[in-house]
């Protein structure tokens, strides 16, 4: 009977939690769309940050996710593959996983600070190549953790298949493992795009911003969430506005990212 009372209990506690969670998210949403709509013009995508548009900025943001993404995709599938496939379970693959899901969850403004340390102070100077760099840093583990996962989900039978058809071990990777694979990996790689799309603190330390645009990546890189931290802080109301407007983008842009991961997984899954 206490068992029973205490479930109920429990069950009640956690549906609370459930809804005030999810109160608290629609309540910044409706805000968010409320006052974003509200302040989007023809303009804020026609124009640089400079005449009160975020064009430069968009362009800014997507170049540095882009190019950290080239920089991680192959990275982290690499080390991932190696930790599945080549590793063998030993002591050394247990460490190198354990340092991976610690890069996980270390703060993002932590990682700014040491590619800051490396790329930035040395030359005196904020530029976009830091900042791809901190994205990218980011965006690493998630990829090794996703493709390390889905490689052990496919069966090793089709390795043992490859096997026997004389496959060589790098063939049956690529041609059977990854292919079986592809899905979940490319998932992985689209939630974790989604992840560096929107960060701030990383790029405060490395890429700064810039009012103009330029695809310059050797100077200060203009950035959205940079710009909307910065922007939220003035006193004006235009400057203010821009900074919902800016915000309702990103959130809408990082909420389809999301949706598109989910739907690949759920396709992958209906087949």
């Amino acid at each position: 009977m206490n068992r029973l009372l205490l479930n109920k209990i429990i069950l009640l506690l956690s549906i609370t939690s459930a809804v005030i969670g999810i109160g608290f998210l629609f309540w910044i949403l409706i805000t968010l769309a409320y006052k974003g709509i509200d302040s989007i013009h023809v303009t804020t995508f026609t124009n640089d940050l400079v005449n009160g548009g975020i064009r430069n900025l968009l362009v800014g943001q997507f170049t540095m996710a882009l190019l950290a993404t080239l920089i991680a995709v192959p990275l982290g599938m690499m080390a991932g593959i190696y930790l599945r496939e080549y590793s063998g379970g030993g002591k050394l693959a247990r460490v190198l996983r354990n340092l991976n899901d610690v890069m996980m969850s270390a703060p993002s403004i932590v990682i700014g600070v040491f590619v800051y340390a490396f790329m930035v102070a040395p030359f005196n100077t904020y530029n976009g190549w830091a900042g791809s760099a901190a994205l990218a840093i980011m965006m690493i583990p998630i990829i090794v953790s996703t493709t390390d996962n889905m490689l052990s989900l496919v069966p090793q039978e089709l390795r043992e298949a490859g096997i026997a058809l004389g496959g060589s071990k790098h063939k049956i990777i690529i041609q059977i493992v990854l292919r079986s694979a592809k899905i979940g990996i490319t998932t992985g790689v689209l939630l974790s795009f989604a992840r560096i799309i929107g960060e701030t603190a990383p790029l405060l330390f490395t890429s700064a911003n810039n009012q103009f645009f330029t695809m310059d990546m050797n100077e200060q890189f203009p950035s959205l969430t940079v710009s909307i931290y910065n922007l939220a802080t003035y006193p004006d109301e235009q400057s203010r506005e821009l900074a919902w407007a800016a915000s309702f983008i990103l959130t809408v842009i990082v909420l389809a990212i999301n949706l598109l991961g989910r739907y690949a997984t759920r396709s992958k899954k209906g087949k």
